[in-house]
C-alpha cells in the first residue's frame, strides 16, 4: 500500500452518494471496501467493526446522519429536525464506549440547529458538508498528534504499541501510529512491538499490517510477551490510542491497555496515550463513569478464525475495553500539544488554553 495509510473511510459523491469503508474484518487476508448507503449498512458496519476506532467511529457517525437525512420524507424543518433525532438515537446504539460516536452525533445536530428556518434540501447539504468537515477535520488533526507525539520517540527506540490506533482507526494517518509515521519522515530509526491484541487480534491482524506497508520496523509479539520484553530492555516507551478519557485522564481503551500500563509503570517505561481532544468526555469525572461495551461470548470460545477453542458452552466475561487510570500515563498527547503527568487540572487548563471549554 506504499508509505501512505489506505482511506479507511470517505464520501463518494454528492448527497446522492455513498460512504465507502475498508472492510476491517477481513484484514489482512483480503482487502476490500464496502460502499454503505443507508444509516442501517453504516449501524451495522460500527457493530460488527467493519469500521473501528474511536475517531473512525465519529466519522461514520457523521456519514450515517447524512443517509439518514437523505432518507428522510419530511417536507417541513420541524419534521427533518425529528428525523434526524431519530436517525441519532439510532445510529447511537451502535456501540456505548468510543465516546466519539456519541461526539460526532451531536456535532451533526449542532449543526443543523444552527442552521436555523431553511427548506429541506439546503438542511439535507448542510448536513453532508458538516459530515466532510468532520472527516477533513480528523484528517489534519491525525497529521498534528503525529508531530507532537513523534517528538517523544527518541532515536533508536524501541516502543510497544497495543491494538490498532493507525490509519484503519482514523480517517488519514491515526492516533498512536501517526507518532510511528511521523517519526518515519523525520528520518528516525526505531522498532515497534505490536500487541496480538486478543481475541480480535487487532495488533497482529491490523497494526502490524498497516507498520509494514508502511515500511516500519514492527514485531509481533503475544499480549502476554509484553512484561517479558520490557524486562529484556527492548522497549522505552509505549504509545496507545483511546476510545474515551475522562475529565480526570482516565483513558478507555481496548482490553489490555491497562494491563500494559502496569507493566509499563513496574519497568518505569513513559505510558503515553495519543488522542484528539474529542476523545475527551469532560462530562465523565473519572474512569468509574466509562461504559464498557461486553461483547459476544464466542469472540473468545472461537476467537477471530472461527474455529472452536473452548467448550463451547463455557462460561465467558468478554469485556471489549478497560481502563487506564491517569496516574500511569506520562502524558497525553492531543492535536494542541501533550498534557503532562495529566489530572483533572490539567486536563481542564488544557482544554481552556486552547479555547475548548465553550465547546464543552
Amino acid at each position: 500500500m506504499g508509505s501512505h495509510p489506505p482511506k479507511t473511510i470517505q464520501w463518494v459523491g454528492d448527497l446522492d452518494g455513498v460512504c465507502r469503508l475498508i472492510e476491517q474484518t477481513l484484514l489482512p487476508a483480503e482487502f476490500k471496501q464496502i460502499d454503505c448507503s443507508t444509516q442501517e449498512q453504516i449501524w451495522d458496519a460500527i457493530k460488527r467493526l467493519a469500521v473501528r476506532g474511536a475517531p473512525a467511529i465519529g466519522v461514520a457517525a457523521g456519514f450515517g446522519v447524512v443517509l439518514g437525512a437523505r432518507g428522510s420524507g419530511a417536507t417541513d424543518r420541524a419534521g427533518f429536525l425529528a428525523d434526524i433525532q431519530a436517525s441519532c438515537d439510532y445510529l447511537a446504539s451502535a456501540r456505548p464506549t468510543a465516546v466519539n460516536l456519541f461526539w460526532g452525533l451531536e456535532r451533526m445536530q449542532r449543526a443543523l440547529q444552527a442552521a436555523g428556518e431553511r427548506p429541506v434540501p439546503e438542511l439535507k447539504q448542510i448536513m453532508l458538508a458538516e459530515a466532510l468537515a468532520i472527516w477533513s477535520e480528523d484528517r489534519a488533526i491525525c497529521r498534528r498528534l503525529g508531530q507532537h507525539g513523534q517528538g517523544l520517540l527518541c532515536e533508536g527506540e524501541g516502543a510497544l504499541t497495543h491494538c490498532n490506533a493507525g490509519g484503519l482507526a482514523t480517517a488519514d494517518y491515526g492516533t498512536a501510529l501517526a507518532v510511528f509515521f511521523a517519526a518515519q519522515e523525520a528520518g528516525k530509526r526505531f522498532q515497534v512491538f505490536a500487541d496480538e491484541t486478543r481475541p480480535l487480534n487487532q495488533g497482529s491482524r491490523l497494526t502490524s499490517w498497516e507498520l509494514m506497508n508502511a515500511g516500519i520496523d514492527v514485531t509481533l509479539i503475544c499480549d502476554n510477551m509484553a512484561g517479558q520484553v520490557m524486562r529484556e530492555g527492548r522497549i522505552q516507551k509505549v504509545f496507545v490510542g483511546a476510545d474515551r478519557i475522562a475529565a480526570n485522564g482516565d483513558a478507555a481503551n481496548k482490553i489490555g491497555t491497562y494491563t500494559v500500563s502496569v507493566l509499563a509503570k513496574e519497568h518505569g517505561i513513559p505510558f503515553y496515550v495519543v488522542a484528539p481532544t474529542s476523545t475527551f468526555d469532560l462530562e465523565t469525572a473519572d474512569g468509574s463513569g466509562i461504559p464498557i461495551e461486553e461483547r459476544d461470548p464466542d469472540e473468545i470460545r472461537r476467537g477471530y478464525s472461527g474455529g472452536l477453542n473452548a467448550p463451547p458452552n463455557v462460561k465467558v466475561y468478554n469485556p471489549a475495553f478497560d481502563v487506564t487510570p491517569h496516574q500511569h500515563l506520562a502524558g497525553i498527547v492531543t492535536e494542541f500539544g501533550v498534557i503532562e503527568a495529566p489530572d483533572t487540572d490539567r486536563v481542564r487548563k488544557h482544554f481552556s488554553d486552547h479555547g475548548l471549554l465553550a465547546e464543552r
